[in-house]
């Protein structure tokens, strides 16, 4: 389940910049649908982050955090394509959205269901 979970945060981040560059570019149809999709994968994320939790045998504030984190990061990627799409600044939710992304990578990778050993 782990890999069915980093393939749909992978996902959601290319459709992310796809439905970014489609909006910037004036196109705002198609990028109106690849937000959409986008939010399908928002749902998928949190579904197969919620499997993954509730396999764990002791939930600690690792795993609390990160839940918190990846919660956050999609706000923070929503935030960044509606506020785009009202016309109002998201230089924000940009610095929001890396911080973040990259936290949550590195404690998701770092838990016991990630691959690295920080040990």
């Amino acid at each position: 389940m782990t890999h069915a979970h980093i393939t749909t945060w992978v996902v959601a981040i290319i459709l992310f910049f796809v439905a970014h560059s489609l909006f910037k570019s004036g196109k705002e149809k198609p990028s109106k649908i690849v937000h959409m999709v986008l939010r399908l994968f928002y749902i998928l994320i949190v579904i197969t982050g919620v499997i993954l939790v509730t396999g764990v045998y002791q939930l600690d504030g690792e795993y609390i955090a990160k839940i918190v984190l990846g919660i956050w990061t999609i706000g923070a990627m929503e935030m960044v394509l509606v506020r785009l799409k009202k016309g109002k600044p998201t230089r924000v939710f940009w610095i929001q959205f890396v911080i973040v992304l990259l936290l949550t990578i590195v404690l998701g990778l770092r838990l016991p269901l990630g691959i690295w050993s920080f040990s």
